[in-house]
C-alpha cells in the first residue's frame, strides 16, 4: 500500500506516520470472502428499489431526509470497456443543532458487491471552521485507487493511497453496506462469524461485523411490523468502534435506522408494499392417454388415404420396371429351395450385387461370375 498526502492553506501540517499506520494491513476473513461470492444476481435483482426515511431528533422533531435508490447501471472503466452493474445512490440533508449538515453517495458495484467506483461527500456548515470530506475510490486494473480530500475552514488536505488489488478481497464500501443490509433481510440471516473490511472516518482499511439482534415490532403510522434487526460495527484504528442498527423489513426496505451514541435516529413515515418471494408452481399434469388410432375418424382416414398412396406407388414401379417381377420370382424360388435358416442374411446375399451403391464394373474382367449364394456343400466354395 502507497499513499501520498498533500496539504495546502495557513495552518497545513507535516504528516509524520505513526505506529498504527505501520501495523499490518488487516485482511477479511473466508466467511466473508464465501459469502460475498456466493451472492446471485436474480437475488439482487429483487432488491432493485428506493426508499426515503425522515431524520428526527431524539425529540421527535424532523430534521431533514434519507433517500437511498439502487437500481440496475452500466459503467465504463478507464479503458473503455462497459459493463453492467449496481448503481447505488443515496442522498441527505438535515440540520444539526441548526447547522446545515448532508452526505453524498455513489457507488458502481458488480454483481459480487465488488466496488468499481465509489465517490461520497460529507459537510457541515459550522459558524466558525466548516467542514468537507471528499472521497473517491476507483478501481484500476489490478489495485484501488483511494483519494481523500477534507476541507476544514481554510486548511486543504489532500491523500492519494494505492491499495493492491489482493488487499480489497473481502471489502464492504459504504454503496456495498447499503446493498448488503438488504440480503441479510431478504435471507434473515446474516454471517455473524464473517469478518469484512471497511473503511473508518479516517479513511484507513478496518474490520466490519455484523450482528443478529433478532426481531422485534416497531409502529410505523398507525399499523405495528416486524422488523429484522442486524448492527454493523467498524472496528476503527483508531479510537473506538462505531456501531449502527438498522431495522429492516422482510423485503429490504429500511424500516429504521440508530446511530449508537447520536441522539437523532431515521424513520420511515409510511408502509411501503413488500415484495414477497416468487413460488414456482408446478405445472400441470397431464395423463398420457393411448391412442386408438382406428377409432379416430381423422387418423384412420389418413392411414386408408396413405396406404393407397404406397399400392399405388408400387404398381407404378413394378409397371416401369419389369425386370423387378422376375428378379422377386427367381428370388422365392431359390428360397424355396435352399431354405436357408436366415433368411436377411440370404435376402442381402441375393440382393447385394442389384444395389445402386455398387461400384460400377471394371472395363476388362473375367467372364466367369462368382455365385452369390453359398454352396449347398458347405465344403465347396461359391460358384
Amino acid at each position: 500500500m502507497s499513499s501520498k498526502l498533500q496539504s495546502t492553506g495557513s495552518k497545513a501540517k507535516d504528516h509524520q506516520p505513526s505506529a498504527q499506520e505501520s501495523l499490518p494491513a488487516p485482511k477479511a476473513n473466508a466467511e466473508a470472502i464465501h459469502f460475498l461470492s456466493n451472492l446471485k444476481q436474480e437475488e439482487l435483482q429483487m432488491l432493485l428499489f428506493s426508499e426515503t426515511l425522515a431524520m428526527v431528533s431524539d425529540t421527535g422533531e424532523p430534521q431533514g431526509e434519507l433517500i437511498i435508490e439502487v437500481q440496475a447501471g452500466k459503467y465504463t472503466d478507464e479503458s473503455g470497456v462497459m459493463s453492467h452493474c449496481l448503481l447505488v445512490h443515496a442522498f441527505s440533508r438535515s440540520f444539526m443543532d441548526k447547522m446545515l449538515c448532508g452526505n453524498s453517495l455513489l457507488g458502481y458495484l458488480s454483481w459480487n458487491l465488488h466496488i468499481m467506483e465509489q465517490r461520497s461527500q460529507e459537510f457541515i456548515k459550522f459558524r466558525v471552521l466548516p467542514m468537507e470530506r471528499k472521497m473517491s475510490l476507483v478501481k484500476q486494473d489490478d489495485q484501488l485507487a483511494m483519494t481523500r480530500r477534507v476541507k476544514e475552514g481554510e486548511e486543504v488536505k489532500t491523500e492519494v493511497t494505492f491499495v493492491p488489488g489482493s488487499s480489497t478481497m473481502g471489502f464492504i464500501s459504504e454503496a456495498a453496506n447499503l446493498v448488503l443490509l438488504r440480503v441479510m433481510a431478504w435471507r434473515q440471516t446474516v454471517p455473524s462469524s464473517a469478518r469484512f473490511l471497511a473503511l473508518d472516518t479516517e479513511g484507513k482499511f478496518c474490520y466490519s461485523t455484523y450482528q443478529d439482534l433478532g426481531f422485534q415490532k416497531i409502529q410505523v403510522g398507525r399499523q405495528q411490523v416486524e422488523v429484522f434487526i442486524v448492527e454493523q460495527t467498524v472496528h476503527s484504528v483508531k479510537g473506538i468502534p462505531n456501531s449502527c442498527q438498522f431495522y429492516l423489513l422482510s423485503d429490504g426496505h429500511l424500516a429504521k435506522r440508530i446511530q449508537v451514541g447520536c441522539p437523532g435516529y431515521c424513520m420511515i413515515t409510511q408502509m411501503p408494499i413488500l415484495r414477497e418471494k416468487d413460488e414456482t408452481e408446478p405445472g400441470p399434469a397431464f395423463e398420457k392417454k393411448p391412442l386408438v388410432w382406428e377409432e379416430d375418424m381423422e387418423l384412420y382416414s389418413r392411414f386408408v388415404d396413405r396406404k393407397e398412396e404406397l399400392r399405388l406407388s408400387h404398381t407404378s414401379y413394378l409397371r416401369q420396371h419389369p425386370e423387378a417381377q422376375a428378379l422377386i420370382s427367381d428370388f422365392l424360388l431359390f428360397l424355396l429351395l435352399r431354405q436357408p435358416p436366415d433368411v436377411v442374411t440370404f435376402a442381402a446375399e441375393y440382393f447385394g450385387p442389384f444395389a445402386k451403391r455398387q461400384p460400377p464394373i471394371p472395363a476388362l474382367r473375367s467372364s466367369h461370375r462368382p455365385s452369390p449364394f453359398r454352396s449347398l456343400d458347405p465344403k465347396l466354395p461359391p460358384h
